[in-house]
């Protein structure tokens, strides 16, 4: 054993998914083609659309749903026919799942006293855990007198006291009001650090995956369509989906081409051509990119207002909705038939609008094309 701190876990386990499957009977393929290697002691999340397959893939691992082909190594050992309660392996569900008649304590104690653990040995580590998680003072109460962020505190700490290879959480902070999942966020964090192990966790929430997640892997009906670090997908999704999933606001799209002249590309949208960097025309040219039809994506941070009347190329556009968000603004417009969020820094802009924009009225922004995302109308891939 190894000592951390206050809590001791065991020698750490990387997790090998192998070609992983899942057909249910009704051959509904809910998992395809899953490969990944989790190393230890890393944070790992899955992330994506309600049905993309990310919940079904952490129940394979757990061993509460079958595989039905591929392989699955856990520290090195193939554990598609092991039991659950063999796999060393500690699960957080979204709904808490703890015995109504019990105490705190006994909840977090059970799994050990069915292990038939000595009474000392699982006092210490019900103690250390409800330390660590802020919940010593609820050890003699029923869940029922506890709130969902405690509740949650109390699954968490189940879990903790296992001393299991790998955390899997299922959504562990959906239940839970805005404010409060923030504040759990941040517990989730520091405990990762406390007790140094290998954690997959499960959201739709994107921003849990960014601010959590030392990787992110990202599902899509059932396929993997990219994985990288939070500033990787961020900056370098490799498709369509990838841009408008990561990112809050959502990434704005436009109908684009793709232009070539005198051996230099340009990004035309409606008559303005935007030019494009030396990164992205080298990029460009080594894939030996044809003129095409394409899609420009671009941050809503990363837009800019301007002159209708300046020489630099820009997009006309209509207020629609002006959202007040204190340091910045979030400003709705109409561009053609597109709807465009333009995100604000509220101290760049004239004192005159600082309050706000009118419904109707006219404006124009650009952008830097060295931060726009090229994608290709036909694959919906990035060019780049």
């Amino acid at each position: 054993m190894k000592d951390f701190g206050a809590v001791k876990v065991k020698s750490m386990a990387s997790l090998e998914l192998k070609n992983i499957r899942k057909v249910y009977d009704n051959k509904f393929t809910a998992v395809d083609d899953f490969n990944l290697v989790v190393n230890d002691k890393e944070f790992i999340v899955f992330v994506g659309p309600s049905g993309c397959g990310k919940s079904t893939t952490l129940r394979m691992i757990a061993g509460l749903e079958e595989i039905s082909s591929g392989e699955l190594y856990i520290g090195g050992r193939l554990v598609n026919s092991i039991a659950p309660k063999d796999r060393d392996i500690a699960m957080v569900f979204q709904n808490y799942a703890l015995y109504p008649h019990m105490t705190v304590y006994e909840n977090m104690a059970f799994a050990l006293k069915l292990r038939k653990l000595p009474k000392a040995e699982i006092e210490r580590r019900v103690l250390e855990a409800a330390e660590i998680l802020g919940i010593t003072e609820y050890l003699q109460r029923k869940p029922k007198a506890l709130s969902g962020g405690q509740r949650q505190r109390v699954a968490i700490g189940r879990a903790i006291v296992r001393e299991p290879k790998v955390f899997l959480m299922d959504e562990p902070l959906s239940n839970l009001d805005a404010k409060l999942r923030n504040q759990m966020r941040a517990e989730i964090i520091k405990l990762r650090h406390r007790i140094d192990t290998t954690f997959i966790y499960v959201t739709h929430d994107q921003t849990e995956a960014m601010t959590l997640g030392d990787r992110i892997v990202i599902m899509k009906d059932g396929f993997i369509q990219q994985i990288g670090t939070p500033q990787e997908v961020f900056n370098h999704p490799v498709n369509l989906f990838v841009a408008g999933f990561i990112g809050s606001p959502q990434m704005n799209f436009f109908d684009a081409e793709l232009v070539k002249n005198g051996g230099k590309y340009t990004a035309r949208i409606g008559g303005a051509d935007f030019a494009l960097s030396a990164a992205q025309q080298d990029a460009l040219s080594s894939a030996d990119a044809g003129e095409q039809k394409m899609i420009l994506g671009i941050r809503p941070e990363h837009i800019s207002l301007c002159r209708a009347d300046s020489d630099e190329p820009h997009i006309n556009a209509a207020v629609d909705v002006c959202e007040m968000m204190g340091s910045s603004m979030h400003l709705h417009v109409t561009a053609g038939d597109k709807d465009v969020v333009l995100v604000l820094q509220t101290v760049d802009l004239p004192v005159e609008k600082r309050a706000g924009f009118d419904y109707g009225e006219q404006i124009s922004f650009t952008f830097d094309p060295e931060l726009a995302h090229l994608f290709s109308s036909e694959t919906e891939n990035n060019l780049i």
